[in-house]
């Protein structure tokens, strides 16, 4: 079912995506695609040797969710969206066996330039209820 522009509202909240648990095989790919090779983030032995206790990942998976969570939600739309920005932060740990969460609510819907711009607030949070990543999207939708 397609969503009308003039059917959303500040405040309202979006679908979430759940993401399955985290596997080391995700994240070397993600690596391995984004040309990220810091031991850090696949290997405990290096974590630890970091001062980071096992942590194998910080974040990259989430940012990438929130990406999809965005570009999901856009899909949904009836008229043609288009991301004019995309911020995320990093926050928390994300380690193998989590299961994030993206979430997100519009936070205010303007018209200017013959436009409707809609400002999200998106975040990814683990099965604790932790946000482990934020951002802010905008999107224009013609």
């Amino acid at each position: 079912m397609r969503t009308s522009v003039s059917a959303l509202a500040a405040g309202q909240t979006l679908s979430p995506l759940i993401k399955p648990a985290i596997t080391r095989e995700q994240l070397s790919a993600y690596a391995e695609a984004s040309g990220d090779h810091n031991p850090i983030h696949l290997n405990d032995d290096f974590a630890r040797m970091a001062g980071l206790d096992g942590v194998i990942a910080h974040g990259m998976l989430s940012m990438g969710f929130l990406g999809q969570f965005v570009s999901d939600w856009m899909s949904t739309l009836d008229a043609k969206p288009s991301l004019t920005r995309l911020k995320v932060r990093f926050s928390a740990m994300v380690k193998p066996g989590d299961v994030l969460t993206c979430k997100g609510t519009i936070k205010s819907i303007e018209q200017r330039d013959g436009h409707t711009h809609v400002a999200l607030d998106v975040w990814a949070e683990n099965q604790r209820g932790e946000r482990v990543t934020g951002g802010d999207a905008e999107v224009s939708v013609a």
